[in-house]
């Protein structure tokens, strides 16, 4: 019998959002990727050293506009060479920021400016380089690739609860007839919840730091005691685009971090409800599934189209859920003034958003997949008129307020009529005829049914905007 070794395969991924998935989040692979990462801190050494020249440190001068661009090409332009490059520099080094620190000291050699090649990553710490590299790489994918989808997932929604707000369904309260809704204003419900959240993370801050050693500025001191080195620090970190973080330790201390990456898992929460809630509409027939061409919906039974991408989407928002908590319980603590358990737990912020990337990709499919059976809802409204109950105890109530009404207990009175058993159109009718109300509240009731009782749920839907 012949074994199977790992040699026998050429080196495949691990992760399947780098492999089956990797299309639906390879726009994340251009920030929170180990690639991008170094092109970011490639960035933020370049701007550091062109803010010291700038401001004619320790004899230098302003750099040219034809200087300064050749030196912003490092980043705009990294590619494959610059990928490689490190990779061998740090395999030496044993250091991710000191490789990029070298791959920059190298390219201001070709460029010809040695003169100011002892700028580089002048007193910086590599958390220096690091939280701002951090803060830059995971602001863009948020900002760039993320957010935009759960905003077209939000949309989506918003469409779809215009399109279903008259489409009255009957709600299952713990999973039993109740009081009428509609389609709409159910995934209404949705969109609302999301985009308030999509709002947090959108106004959330991106803190960096930039202070050295243990946060103190004292190797800037000791080489220019006379420089407002905070100042600079500020001006520099705000010029990306970042908020400042003045107190420090060694690192920044992530709080910005697990603050987002709290929304990031609420808004998880949120989008994973609305798949198991879509599922149980799918499984009892309320939406049906539009078959795709060519595709098998069972290995052997040929009639069913499996709900797979709202399952997929529950799954990968379970992950993701899980990571971003671990990275939020992770990232909140730093022995003393430093320790590395952040950097491992960092190198996951990718993986995290990827599964939740992905879910977003499955929900937004799932959703332009279904078909609302209005028929099927209208069929189970009508098989349960005793949901009419709670309407016509509330108005005996208010008959008995206004001294229309003798009637002692009209919730115990319309429990035994309905509690465990159906009641037909026909046997709520005459009910209602017989009891002691008022005319125009008869007749109010006798106009219902569960189709018309569904309130304002319509009109809640312009809650949306």
């Amino acid at each position: 019998m012949t074994s199977l070794h790992s040699a026998d395969l050429p080196w495949q991924p691990l992760s399947p959002l780098d492999g089956r998935y990797r299309v639906a989040v390879t726009g994340l692979g251009d920030y929170l990727s180990e690639a991008g990462l170094n092109r970011a801190r490639v960035e933020v050494e370049v701007e550091w050293l062109i803010a010291l020249t700038d401001r004619s440190l320790f004899g230098t001068t302003p750099l040219s506009d034809d200087d300064k661009a050749r030196l912003r090409a490092l980043y705009l332009e990294f590619g494959q060479a610059e990928i490689d490059w490190l990779a061998e520099k740090e395999a030496v080094t044993r250091h991710d920021v000191k490789a990029v620190e070298y791959l920059v000291r190298d390219r201001l050699s070709s460029l010809g400016l040695d003169a100011i090649a002892e700028l580089t990553h002048f007193a910086c710490t590599s958390e220096d380089i690091n939280s701002a590299s951090y803060a830059l790489t995971v602001r863009r994918a948020v900002e760039r690739v993320w957010l935009p989808k759960l905003r077209s997932v939000i949309d989506t929604l918003r469409e779809l609860a215009v399109a279903h707000r008259d489409a009255a369904m009957l709600s299952r309260t713990h999973g039993q007839p109740a009081t009428p809704s509609t389609m709409g204003k159910e995934l209404g419900v949705f969109a609302w919840r999301l985009a308030r959240v999509a709002d947090q993370i959108e106004g959330g801050q991106y803190f960096a730091k930039f202070s050295g050693a243990t946060g103190t500025w004292s190797a800037h001191l000791a080489a220019e005691p006379d420089a407002d080195w905070p100042g600079l620090s500020r001006a520099f970190i705000e010029g990306l685009g970042l908020d400042f973080n003045v107190l420090t330790t060694q690192i920044e201390s992530h709080d910005w971090q697990v603050e987002l990456y709290d929304r990031v898992r609420h808004a998880g929460g949120i989008l994973h409800n609305l798949a198991t809630d879509v599922w149980t509409y799918i499984s009892i027939g309320y939406f049906t599934q539009i078959p795709v061409a060519g595709a098998t919906g069972s290995s052997t039974m040929p009639h069913k189209i499996n709900p797979i991408r709202f399952e997929n989407a529950e799954a990968n928002l379970e992950i993701s859920g899980g990571l971003f908590a671990t990275l939020s319980q992770t990232l909140v603590t730093s022995r003393l003034q430093r320790d590395l358990t952040d950097s491992t737990t960092q190198r996951n912020i990718g993986v995290a958003f990827g599964h939740s990337l992905l879910a977003l990709d499955n929900l937004q499919r799932g959703l332009g997949e279904i078909s609302l059976a209005e028929d099927v809802l209208l069929a189970d409204l009508d098989a349960n008129w005793e949901v009419l109950a709670e309407a016509i105890q509330t108005v005996v109530r208010a008959e008995i307020a206004a001294g229309r009404s003798q009637i002692s207990d009209p919730y115990a009175l319309l429990k035994d009529l309905t509690r465990g058993r159906r009641v037909g159109a026909a046997e709520l009718a005459d009910f209602v005829r017989g009891l002691d109300i008022g005319d125009a509240a008869k007749e109010r009731l006798l106009a219902l049914t569960p189709a018309t009782y569904d309130g304002l749920a319509s009109k809640l839907v312009d809650e949306l905007g």
